[in-house]
Parts: C-alpha cells; sequence; structure tokens
C-alpha cells in the first residue's frame, strides 16, 4: 500500500448548494473550508463560481455536505461525478441514472438540469458503487426538507448503503431557540460574556477545521512512538523495532496496540476475504474497542507526514486574558 506523501485533509467536502430563493436551483462543489465557500458563493468575499454568481440566485444555503475524503485528489474525483453522473465511468451504465438527451455545440454530451431528486438519487447510487463504497465517507445533512427526500428515497430503494455508512443531521435550530439566544443577557463576572450571547453554531459552521478532534489520539501516539513503546505487533505478536517500518495504532483511549500496517488490514478484512482490499473498521485485537481504518490512517498520516500539524495540535493552548471589567476590579483593591 502507497503511503500519501501528505495527512489526510482534516477536513475536505464535497457539498451541495440550493438558492434560498429559487429553490429548484442547486450546484454542486468541493472544499475544505465550507464557511469561507459559502461566503464566497454569495459574493460576500472574492471567488466563487460563475454559475453561482447571479444575484437573482443569492444567497445560497449549503444543504448536505459529504466529508471523510482521504486526500484533495479523493474529493475532486467525487465531486466530478456527482457533477457529471451522465459521463462518470464510476457509475456503470446499466445503473446510470442520469442520461444526456441533447448535446453542446461540441458534440458533447449535455448536462440535464439537477432537480433535488436526481441529486438525491445519484448521490445514493455513487455511495455505493465499487469506486467510494469502502471510503470512510460520512454524509451530513443541514436541510430538513432535503433530509426527507433523501429518507423517501432511501425507504424505496431496491439497494441499500452499507451499514457502516455515517449519516448525521444537524438542522437550523428553532426560531424560538435562535431569538433566545440572542436576546440572552451576558453573563456574571468571570464567564465568557462573548460566547454566552451568541447564537448556537449548527451545519457547516460546527463542522472542525483543523485537527482538533484528533488531539486526544494524537497525544497518545506520539507518547508511544517517542518514547519508543511499540512492542510487539498487536496481531503477528512480532517486535516493532522503532523507525524500521509503518505501524498503525488503536485509536480507542488508553489502549497502546499497535501493530503492522498491512497486519491491521488483514485482520480488520478478516480472514478468508481477498475480494477486497481496503479495510472498513473492525476490533482492535488488544482492548476488543471499536476502531475504524479512516481514523487509524488520518492518525497515521498525521504522524509520518504532518509534524508541523502534529506541533500545533499539541501546542499548550493560549491563556486567556482576563476580561477589562476584572482587570480593573483588581486594581482599584
Amino acid at each position: 500500500m502507497t503511503v500519501p506523501s501528505k495527512p489526510i485533509p482534516a477536513l475536505y467536502v464535497v457539498y451541495i448548494l440550493r438558492s434560498s430563493v429559487r429553490r429548484a436551483s442547486f450546484y454542486i462543489g468541493s472544499t475544505p473550508h465550507p464557511p469561507r465557500r459559502l461566503k464566497q458563493h454569495n459574493g460576500l468575499v472574492k471567488g466563487g463560481a460563475t454559475r453561482t454568481s447571479r444575484a437573482s440566485l443569492r444567497p445560497w444555503e449549503m444543504v448536505a455536505v459529504v466529508s471523510g475524503f482521504p486526500s484533495k485528489i479523493a474529493a475532486l474525483k467525487f465531486e466530478w461525478a456527482f457533477a457529471n453522473p451522465h459521463l462518470s465511468l464510476h457509475i456503470p451504465s446499466s445503473s446510470r441514472i442520469t442520461i444526456a438527451t441533447q448535446k453542446k455545440r461540441n458534440g458533447h454530451p449535455k448536462r440535464p438540469p439537477y432537480s433535488l431528486t436526481s441529486i438525491i438519487s445519484n448521490l445514493h447510487l455513487l455511495l455505493r458503487v465499487p469506486s467510494f463504497v469502502r471510503w470512510p465517507l460520512k454524509l451530513h445533512f443541514f436541510d430538513r426538507d432535503v433530509h426527507n427526500a433523501w429518507l423517501k428515497l432511501c425507504s424505496t430503494a431496491n439497494e441499500q448503503l452499507r451499514s457502516t455508512m455515517e449519516i448525521v443531521t444537524d438542522f437550523e435550530p428553532h426560531a424560538e431557540t435562535r431569538v433566545a439566544a440572542e436576546n440572552v443577557e451576558p453573563g456574571v463576572e468571570g464567564e465568557d460574556e462573548e460566547s454566552a450571547a451568541s447564537p448556537p453554531v449548527w451545519g457547516i459552521h460546527a463542522l472542525p477545521l483543523d485537527y482538533a478532534p484528533m488531539r486526544e489520539i494524537v497525544t497518545k501516539t506520539e507518547s508511544i512512538f517517542s518514547f519508543e513503546r511499540e512492542g510487539k505487533c498487536v496481531v503477528c505478536n512480532e517486535h516493532l523495532p522503532t523507525g524500521e517500518g509503518i505501524y498503525a495504532a488503536c485509536t480507542n483511549t488508553g489502549c497502546e496496540g499497535v501493530g503492522h500496517l498491512s497486519c491491521w488490514s488483514g485482520h480488520l478484512l478478516g480472514s478468508g476475504r481477498t475480494d477486497e482490499v481496503l479495510p472498513i473498521g473492525g476490533h482492535c485485537p488488544k482492548c476488543k474497542g471499536p476502531v475504524t481504518w479512516g481514523e487509524m490512517m488520518t492518525e497515521m498520516t498525521l504522524r509520518m507526514h504532518g509534524r508541523k500539524e502534529v506541533e500545533k495540535l499539541l501546542k499548550a493552548p493560549r491563556k486567556k486574558r482576563a476580561p477589562a471589567k476584572a482587570t480593573a476590579k483588581s486594581a482599584a483593591k
């Protein structure tokens, strides 16, 4: 297996935009920073795409994203297949849902217009095809109507997604909750007044843009490999010489199970399986806790090819400055 020279991205998503003015207008794109990209599409900062620049369609809203891509290239491949389901070779001809019925001036097939039904149907299809089905992808819905359309499709589909595919929803808080949050009085002295008065964070603004969710795992593995506590492979029980192999580690808290990459792969795929080469997940041989291949590979690629990111992640947080009000009170005393 070839290990990438860069760590797996902290976040890279393929997203679905919908016009909040003309709700039948959609756009598909990819980005490592959804909040910034949405601002670009809405003309608040430079960038965006020509197709989303019409004032009559703004503002756009990001109604769903697919995350968990192992690289930027992987996300771009999925994006192109998703945006061009009438051409993509990732979709077998026998399974193709979107068919081009017109041609461009250059003779190439013209992409049929998007609709909510076609987008949801092609997304469901792409998440099942051999090219993408074993990637550690995660599907997020931020709009109730789009999620309901997804549920309706899933209830009637002949084929279902793999059972380990994670699907999450994060809808806009109810108006009452928003108003209450916006009108909340500043906290008592010593509380973070700014955060207390802030409305709840949801949707794309709640997605982690960095490796912060990996901090606990990286802290543990940094200690294991820095102090040469690799020990024996948790699968084959052979000694693991420091710095002489590609080792993966269990991601469960308190477990220091380490093993050869090939051993982990074979263990998670299961004995006797020869038709699959990319694991999805399973259980650690040492602690018996659940592990996912995607999370293990994120940690391993960070450790091997992301020293700057690791140092930034493990850097002690800066102490917050005391509020000016409290400082003045102390001076008066």
